[in-house]
């Protein structure tokens, strides 16, 4: 870092010469691990690429369309370029829906029947899923739960992985088992996400028990950080948000659902209606933001990752607990950092806030977030509220006050505001 930025952050934020030798340090460790990024980032641009060139994308679809949206060619082809770039047979972009777990929701809903069983191989999943689900709740809000479909969960190993001896006995001793719901994200947990390579390891396993059960993905955070997707190897269905990884910070809302052609046509029964599913819905002068922000995905995301590798380092140094550690192999764009104090998570989170180029003179606060069990904190100066691909960071209050980092428009973006976060945290 060149002197006069140096003097430019201890005025403009205060950052101490002790936070800016951690900074430093830390550059210089992580150093190493950009270069492979950036080779991810290459291979992923050239999927995005050919996936437009072979649909012969124009201007033409970035058209507009009403009413029933009826012969929408920028949303039906879009359909064809995300089916591309995920080797599957069929793909469902929207901004119908209103975040993941909506996607998510829409294909569970879409491919589950009364009797059926699903099982979550990774433990409890994310806490937006538990009233979709209906863990732990026999209320009549409509859960799957609440329409005669049945809920397994079986718990991660010690090490953080599936354990795939008691999933193949599982399956094996309840033939009602219908679909697999495997997290790749920690969600709020304390754990590595699962790789490219855990998730064949455990598509493979399922297959060999039975062929038909669906091998479902929770694919947010997760786009273009390896150069394989879940569906690359074996998966049956995936989801995820537009305003996460594979939007580019540019779509402004919308999910997307991709796979087998009869799983997706399903869950498209769930996004509007039986007989309908993506025949219709308008696109509210949306498509051009969602190309753009597809065609930037690979590298947004790549940025993000340097980001979060770089929190890693950075917390690290200043004692503080970190998962995954700034030299781990990665497979999304989530830092989680254990502060085991409320008040320094709080103040952790506050300080991305203020970094923000959006509301930075706003101070978030906890507080009873529709979904969740705990009360939450968002610190989310974003362009596109709720955008987890632009710089965020987000906690459950509630012990041991971990804090989850994500995204990061640009990489320079994300460091000050880590730095004026770490100030934060240490006073200084």
């Amino acid at each position: 870092m060149i002197d006069k930025t140096k003097e430019l952050l201890k005025k403009q934020y205060n950052i101490s010469d002790y936070v800016l030798g951690i900074y430093e340090k830390a550059l210089k460790d992580v150093s190493s691990q950009f270069e492979k990024l950036n080779e991810i980032r290459e291979y992923n641009q050239i999927k995005v690429l050919n996936a437009f060139q072979e649909e012969r994308i124009s201007d033409t679809h970035f058209t507009n369309s009403t009413g029933y949206g009826y012969g929408d060619i920028g949303r039906d082809t879009l359909d064809k370029v995300y089916a591309k770039i995920f080797n599957t047979e069929s793909a469902l972009v929207r901004p119908h829906f209103v975040n993941g777990t909506h996607a998510i929701a829409a294909a569970l809903f879409g491919n589950l029947r009364p009797n059926d069983t699903m099982v979550s191989v990774c433990g409890t999943p994310y806490d937006t899923l538990h009233d979709v689900i209906g863990i732990n709740k026999d209320d009549n809000k409509g859960s799957l739960k609440n329409f005669g479909v049945k809920y397994k969960q079986l718990e991660l190993t010690n090490e953080g992985k599936i354990n795939l001896n008691e999933l193949k006995k599982m399956l094996n001793e309840d033939e009602s088992i219908k679909l697999v719901h495997i997290q790749r994200s920690a969600g709020y947990g304390w754990r590595k996400c699962l790789s490219i390579a855990d998730i064949k390891e455990t598509v493979d396993t399922i297959k060999s028990v039975r062929k038909n059960i669906i091998c479902f993905i929770d694919n947010c955070y997760g786009e273009f950080v390896e150069t394989c997707e879940p569906t690359d190897v074996g998966a049956d269905l995936i989801a995820g948000s537009l305003i996460k990884n594979i939007g580019g910070g540019i779509a402004p809302t919308g999910g997307y659902i991709a796979g087998k052609k009869e799983y997706v046509e399903q869950a498209s029964y769930r996004l509007t209606i039986p007989g309908i599913g993506g025949e219709c819905g308008s696109t509210f002068g949306v498509m051009r933001l969602f190309y753009q922000g597809l065609f930037l995905a690979p590298h947004i995301s790549m940025e993000a990752l340097k980001g979060a590798i770089l929190c890693s380092r950075i917390m690290e140094l200043a004692g503080f607990e970190v998962l995954p550690k700034y030299d781990d192999e990665r497979s999304d764009i989530i830092q989680a950092i254990k502060f085991n104090d409320k008040d320094k998570l709080i103040k952790f989170c506050k300080g991305i806030q203020k970094g923000s180029p959006i509301d930075s003179f706003v101070e978030c606060e906890p507080w009873d977030m529709p979904g969740y069990d705990d009360q939450v904190i968002m610190a989310a100066g974003a362009f596109v509220q709720g955008a987890s691909i632009e710089l965020s960071a987000d906690a459950p209050i509630r012990e041991p006050y971990i804090a989850y980092l994500q995204g990061g428009l640009t990489f320079d973006h994300s460091k000050i505001a880590i730095l004026v976060a770490l100030s934060k945290v240490l006073n200084n």
